[in-house]
């Protein structure tokens, strides 16, 4: 697993309850709801792209 780096967020409150909520209604921390959430609007612009054995589980 690669090394994550620490950073302060801003959020206003509402809408980290929002994310609170979501996460834990997927059974994850909010850390992992954020990541998630990033991971999936930056795959969907074209501004992550897909390992190689990402994409082979993918595909399955």
């Amino acid at each position: 697993m690669s090394e994550k780096k620490a950073f302060v967020l801003r959020i206003d409150p509402d809408k980290l309850k929002a994310i609170e909520k979501w996460a834990a209604d997927e059974f994850r921390s909010t850390n992992g709801q954020i990541e998630y959430i990033l991971d999936q609007a930056l795959r969907k612009s074209g501004r992550l792209k897909i390992k190689n054995d990402e994409a082979k589980s993918e595909e399955k």
